[in-house]
């Protein structure tokens, strides 16, 4: 098993969350999806936001989360939207 800080935007801060939330390794996180994740998160940590979810999805595709595609950003960002509802 990888560990998370081996991937990239993923700091110490973030690898806690994500093992506070049952995800402890980089296998898992890409296994889950960023979605997933985000979704798991947002539940323990109602302060996440969209760019949690920019970096869960740049971690799983080893790309920084800024260079993200503007479809993949909308794409999440309309997950994110639909979560606060």
């Amino acid at each position: 098993m990888s560990e998370l800080t081996s991937m990239m935007n993923i700091g110490r801060e973030m690898e806690r969350k994500l093992i506070s939330v049952g995800i402890e390794s980089s296998e898992k996180l890409i296994e889950v999806g960023a979605k997933d994740a985000f979704l798991k998160l947002k539940q323990k940590y109602p302060n996440v936001c969209l760019v949690h979810l920019y970096t869960l999805e740049g971690a799983i595709h080893s790309t920084e989360y800024n260079r993200l595609s503007e479809d993949t950003k909308r794409e999440l960002k309309e997950f994110s939207n639909f979560l606060k509802k």
